[in-house]
């Protein structure tokens, strides 16, 4: 082992210098701790400290290799990062909807069908290889290395807005802005949702815990005294009912009032105060609405759909997917600050399938 009281770290090609002075709250903390704490979230312990094993960290001049070395007050700690390394996965040729892109990050309309990250089962053809080909150089590196910041998620058959951050420091506050639900900045997501059924209100809100599920991929209200409850809530807008009495061809975004019963379907905006997985599937299914289409969480209602005059019946069994999109999107820039605002229609084939709803007549 070489002597870290009198050697200099080598100097590593291509690095970025990085330096932190110690104060005295850091008085005899181990440096990979410290350390890994002004980093931010995209540097783990472990990585940290294979940095210091490398040689890449120096404190008060001199070269250090112990992680747990302990801190002074006023030490300047050193930190020479590795320029970002080749994306992994692979970038692939894969068509986007770019709805908007700067230096700092990159907002598309997400169609359905696409998986966000690779993973068990979608090893490739997901948004992150379509975003590092797109991309390319512009990628700065997230936590090392040249790849898109995932900081929110659409499940693969839910289309719409998604923001993806293509550095660090985007991805930093974006993801304190998600995992704050924009308590503390500007955040708005508003998603539109055909559901079975109608509630009997024009709107209402959902305070309805989620936990998994026991498969433990879906998820399912729970106790909010259970160990992996996690706080949910969704706000809900009757935006137009389907196959009521009397009814012709709809009119979305008109309400009628009063609220006439036994409606078969209706269109809703859905909008999040928390962003669970799964949350408005799981919500809209745990009052009583599920998303049509949700193969998960509204099996119980696929029967309805054979209540229905054709062509709808046939449509409706054969629609692929849950009838949820992601329509608005507003967050602050991390950067400038400025608000963002982003809309994306409904799809095609969603918006068929309302259309044909609206089409619907009472029995």
């Amino acid at each position: 082992m070489r002597d870290a009281d009198n050697e200099h770290a080598p100097e590593m090609k291509g690095a970025i210098p990085v330096a932190f002075e110690s104060g005295s709250d850091a008085t005899g903390m181990r440096l990979d701790q410290w350390l890994t704490q002004k980093l931010g979230a995209e540097f783990s312990r472990s990585r940290v400290q294979a940095l210091i094993r490398q040689g890449a960290v120096t404190a008060g001049g001199k070269g250090v290799d112990d992680p747990g070395r302990k801190l002074k007050a006023g030490e300047t700690v050193a930190v020479e990062l590795p320029e970002p390394e080749a994306a992994e996965p692979l970038g692939e040729d894969i068509p986007l909807s770019i709805l908007y892109e700067d230096d700092e990050l990159v907002v598309i309309d997400k169609p359905a069908g696409l998986v966000v990250h690779p993973g068990a089962g979608n090893p490739t053809g997901t948004l992150v290889n379509a975003l590092i080909h797109h991309c390319g150089d512009s990628l700065s590196g997230i936590g090392g290395v040249r790849r898109p910041g995932i900081v929110h998620r659409l499940d693969k058959d839910t289309s719409g807005v998604m923001v993806v951050a293509k550095t660090d420091r985007a991805h930093r506050a974006l993801s304190e802005a998600f995992a704050d639900h924009g308590r503390s900045g500007e955040l708005e997501r508003a998603y539109v949702a055909l559901v079975w059924g109608a509630p009997e209100r024009n709107g209402g809100t959902v305070d309805a815990p989620l936990g998994r599920a026991a498969d433990r991929v879906r998820r399912a209200v729970v106790p909010a005294e259970r160990s992996d409850a996690r706080g949910a809530v969704t706000h809900y807008r009757v935006l137009e009912r389907f196959g009521l009495e009397g009814s012709g061809t709809a009119h979305p975004g008109r309400q009628r009032s009063p609220t006439p019963p036994g409606a078969r379907a209706a269109l809703l905006e859905c909008r999040l105060e928390t962003g669970r997985t799964h949350q408005i599937r799981v919500h809209m299914a745990h009052i009583g609405h599920p998303v049509i289409g949700d193969r998960d969480y509204g099996q119980a209602f696929r029967t309805k759909a054979n209540r229905l005059p054709e062509p709808l019946r046939t449509m409706t069994n054969d629609f692929p997917r849950q009838a949820l999109h992601a329509q608005l999107l507003a967050f602050s820039h991390p950067v400038s600050g400025a608000i963002m605002r982003f809309e994306a229609p409904m799809p095609a084939d969603m918006a068929a399938l309302v259309t044909a709803f609206g089409a619907l007549q009472y029995p």
